[in-house]
């Protein structure tokens, strides 16, 4: 049976995804772990299928708007792609029940918690920073330094299912600051769906991922997500993103605990 407890963990979720744009494993992977206790692998393996489905939407509506770079797509991909293979392989080689494993993908997931908190909460300072430290990135930055982004957050996500939207929207703010900030949202949203595709996939292929589970949380997150962009006209913003960087934070903390 489908337990309303997940229904709205998935309406919750969907609400802050639609109205801030991010927080979707960020906010759903601990909160299945935390507090329904469910091992952290298949966790992260449901969520990130979770992941799939419910970014395919948005990158649907992105690219009929013509808003996707396709092009830094291509990069991300081409270090996400392998390195997600290989995080599938470490995970295979040591067995998704171990407590090696088990071990690796709270500490994983604790780490890209604290690292998303910390991009919402001073995205500003970072990309200021990065700005006067780093003056070439003024211009288009090399293929090589946007396939390394891909490549940790390919590790960071097929481990943990979080990092694709936060992490990677202050990466692409960073690296094309001269890209209108709808078209870097495009892109980062339509890599995810490839990265969290194959990473599912590999999770079913391991055996971890909770398909009642997953219905359930799309059950919940799909109207909750129409619901959120419906809202985000009149919701604060800045407000949200603060107090979710600041929850994520505490959160990653506790993990680590």
């Amino acid at each position: 049976m489908i337990a309303p407890a997940y229904v709205g963990s998935g309406l919750l979720v969907g609400l802050l995804v639609g109205m801030t744009g991010v927080g979707g494993g960020s906010l759903m992977t601990p909160l299945l772990v935390l507090l329904f206790g469910v091992h952290p692998s298949t966790a992260v393996g449901t969520d990130l299928l979770f992941a799939a489905a419910t970014k395919s939407v948005g990158t649907t509506i992105y690219s009929a708007g013509k808003t996707v770079e396709w092009r830094i797509v291509r990069r991300l991909a081409a270090g996400s792609v392998p390195m997600t293979l290989l995080s599938l392989w470490v995970v295979a080689h040591f067995g998704t029940g171990s407590r090696a494993v088990g071990a690796m993908v709270t500490t994983t997931l604790g780490v890209a918690l604290l690292l998303s908190g910390a991009s919402l909460l001073c995205k500003g300072w970072i990309i200021a920073r990065a700005g006067a430290w780093f003056p070439r990135l003024e211009q288009d930055s090399p293929a090589w330094v946007t396939m390394l982004v891909g490549a940790v957050l390919g590790g960071l996500v097929t481990l943990s299912s979080v990092g694709a939207g936060a992490l990677g929207t202050v990466a692409l703010v960073v690296l094309y600051p001269r890209l209108p900030m709808v078209r870097i949202v495009g892109a980062d949203i339509a890599h995810a769906v490839p990265l969290t595709l194959l990473a599912g996939c590999g999770h079913w292929w391991l055996g971890t991922i909770n398909f009642t589970l997953l219905g359930a949380l799309l059950l919940g997150s799909v109207p909750g997500i129409v619901a959120g962009a419906l809202l985000a006209r009149w919701a604060p913003d800045k407000l949200l993103k603060f107090g979710l960087g600041v929850v994520l934070a505490v959160v990653g903390g506790r993990m680590l605990v």
